[in-house]
């Protein structure tokens, strides 16, 4: 089967389909079972099923989601699917959807289910291999099985669904009410373990080396001849594709890294040690600072900062671009994330939007593009980043925005007050590592803000600049909550903040979560 940019062609890997009804969980499901070194992709509910036949396929899942089954324009699926005599787990919405497609009944609950219930075993089933008889599981629904479907019996419930887990009595298909994939459902791995190994056979043969070792073949089926230009931010998902991309393809890579002025403190010098001389990566540094800083003069408002820079980006990109020749393909760092967000489970027909990771790189470039890591969530591509052996440094750096700096400078952004902050968010940094907490934190960064205060240095009275820390906890950054950072952690950074960074008296420490507040400040 070919994925949309013809990187993939067939399923060379033992796999599971989800089919996505609209469950907020769907992307958990299938991390979990990529986790267990099983290939796993989601679909949305009424994509053209002709693809299940093709080689490989081990079994479905069928995800929760808002819906009621009995409303007149519910999410359904064809009923021919259940005779394909493949396993399928449903989930929540699913086990409903089996039951109606069945003959079942389904119901409004009287009560509805959220949050933990105690799970019953009973009867014996494979899907429950090594969990014992009473477990807690993890419930989120407001409808009910009243009566299972033909040829389903029960074979677990809780005190409020008494139809918590159903199987078929001789094809391999189970419904689940709860959400077994959630961190809350205590055996949910286990669960899914025995569906994927001890139900749909799968063995485990999905691997970093194993998806290095086909990229390449692909890349360079793809590829040919012709040249590769790739935009380099310097970042875990661009600096992968890259280096992946150039394992391939050697020299007829070209990176194009864009210094703005608004990046981390030294990291030009970084990218430049590990892409060019340890890489041995063909790149090209535009120093764009004075540009940039000239566009955002008397700037204040985020969303025009976040114009103007993607705009004078652009410029800089179609300039460096027409110097170093022609270029057939465009690299770019997508994720497997991007690609799912830009279906939507409504309906087959919305296309995929092109995520470009180089600043929203104009149609009118005649690229085409080439997204070797748009099947990846972004753990898996840190695994294969180490495989490549792309350092630490770059592996385990905290996600950075798009504009720099510009939207981490509250109010105008200048030379001096850029200075001011990469010092600030350089020690802040330094002072994560040094007392071994980067790596528990999804983001942590340093916000320059447009007030200053009173303060006392010395025997001077100062007027001067606060510093806000921002650190929060994540899986995947659409919801965060704030880090509970130790308190001799915050007085060193505070501290040197302070006595090293001239024109600061104050540094805040942020405990907003998301919700209500966003990650970042702009």
């Amino acid at each position: 089967m070919e994925h949309q940019n013809g990187m993939s062609i067939g399923y060379p890997h033992q796999t599971i389909i989800i089919f996505d009804f609209g469950s907020q969980y769907t992307q958990l499901i299938a991390r979990r079972i990529r986790e267990m070194g099983v290939y796993c992709e989601i679909h949305p509910y009424n994509v053209d099923k002709q693809f299940l036949k093709t080689k490989n396929i081990k079994g479905i899942i069928f995800s929760g989601g808002p819906s009621s089954v009995y409303e007149e324009n519910a999410p359904k699926i064809e009923a021919e699917i259940l005779a394909l005599n493949l396993p399928i787990l449903s989930i929540c919405y699913g086990l409903q959807l089996i039951t109606h497609l069945t003959g079942g009944q389904v119901v409004r609950a009287e009560k509805k289910e959220y949050g933990l219930a105690e799970l019953r075993l009973t009867s014996q089933s494979p899907l429950f291999k090594d969990i014992p008889d009473q477990s807690v599981v993890w419930m989120s629904h407001g409808d009910k099985v009243l009566k299972p479907g033909q040829s389903f019996k029960v074979i677990a419930r809780t005190e409020n669904s008494p139809f918590a887990a159903i199987a078929h009595e001789t094809k391999p298909i189970y419904g689940l009410q709860f959400h077994p994939e959630v961190e809350h459902t205590a055996f949910g791995r286990q669960l899914l373990k025995n569906f994927v190994f001890e139900i749909c056979g799968c063995t485990g043969d999905w691997t970093p080396q194993s998806f290095i070792k086909e990229s390449i073949e692909l890349i360079r089926q793809k590829v040919g001849k012709q040249r590769v230009l790739c935009g380099l931010s310097g970042g875990v998902d661009s600096s992968v594709a890259a280096v992946l991309i150039h394992q391939a393809i050697g020299n007829q890579l070209h990176c194009v890294f864009v210094d703005t002025g608004l990046l981390r403190h030294n990291e030009v010098k970084e990218v430049e040690q590990v892409f060019r001389k340890h890489f041995k990566i063909n790149l090209t540094v535009v120093d764009a600072r004075e540009r940039f800083l000239n566009r955002l003069k008397s700037v204040t408002d985020p969303e025009q900062k976040r114009k103007i820079i993607g705009e004078e980006f652009i410029r800089v990109f179609e300039e460096e671009a027409r110097k170093l020749g022609e270029f057939q393909f465009l690299a770019q760092g997508t994720l497997y994330p991007d690609v799912i967000e830009s279906v939507s489970f409504k309906g087959p027909s919305a296309t995929i939007k092109s995520h470009h990771n180089v600043g929203g790189l104009p149609e009118s470039f005649d690229f085409e593009l080439l997204e070797p890591l748009r099947e990846l969530f972004k753990d898996e591509v840190r695994q294969v980043g180490r495989e490549l052996g792309i350092p630490e440094l770059i592996i385990e750096r905290h996600p950075f925005p798009g504009p720099g700096l510009a939207v981490r400078i509250l109010g105008e952004v200048t030379k001096e007050r850029v200075e001011l902050l990469q010092k600030a968010d350089a020690i802040f940094i330094e002072e994560l590592h040094h007392f071994n907490l980067y790596n528990k934190i999804w983001q942590a960064f340093a916000v320059l803000l447009p007030v200053r205060t009173v303060g006392v240095m010395g025997d001077q009275r100062t007027y001067e600049n606060v510093i806000a820390l921002r650190a929060v906890t994540s899986s995947d950054g659409m919801t965060a909550d704030w880090f509970k950072m130790p308190y001799e952690a915050l007085a060193k950074i505070s501290n040197r903040i302070i006595n090293e960074v001239q024109g600061v008296n104050r540094v805040v420490y942020d405990v907003s979560s998301k919700p209500p507040a966003t990650i970042e400040w702009e």
